[in-house]
């Protein structure tokens, strides 16, 4: 059918090519970690209240951009996919009541 033809992205669509660019972009960041944590050989002294911990400067970096990381992750989780996937499995449950109901209300065909 047409619809299949124009359904984007379809199947195998440029998944080499994306993966490849995923890869790249993850070295990247992963050498400008190093570099960071190269440069800022310090250690600076992290205070939680009930215990102190010793570490680098770039890997206390290096955790900072994690837990934005994930808590940006998290945020967009809570406030699009959620909200999405709420929608998708009531849309799919109208439609399976409406096609229940259209084959209920359809009168059986006599031989």
């Amino acid at each position: 059918m047409i619809e299949d033809r124009l359904s984007f992205p379809h199947p195998g669509y440029a998944t080499v090519p994306m993966r490849l660019l995923q890869l790249l972009i993850a070295l990247l960041f992963i050498a400008a970690g190093v570099v960071v944590g190269w440069l800022n050989p310090q250690s600076m002294t992290l205070d939680f209240y009930f215990r102190h911990v010793e570490i680098g400067v770039g890997v206390a970096m290096l955790l900072a951009v994690l837990a934005g990381a994930l808590l940006g992750g998290l945020a967009v989780t809570a406030g699009v996919v959620w909200p999405l996937r709420r929608r998708l499995r009531r849309a799919e449950r109208d439609a399976a009541l409406k096609s229940a109901a259209a084959l209920a209300s359809t009168p059986p065909s006599s031989p």
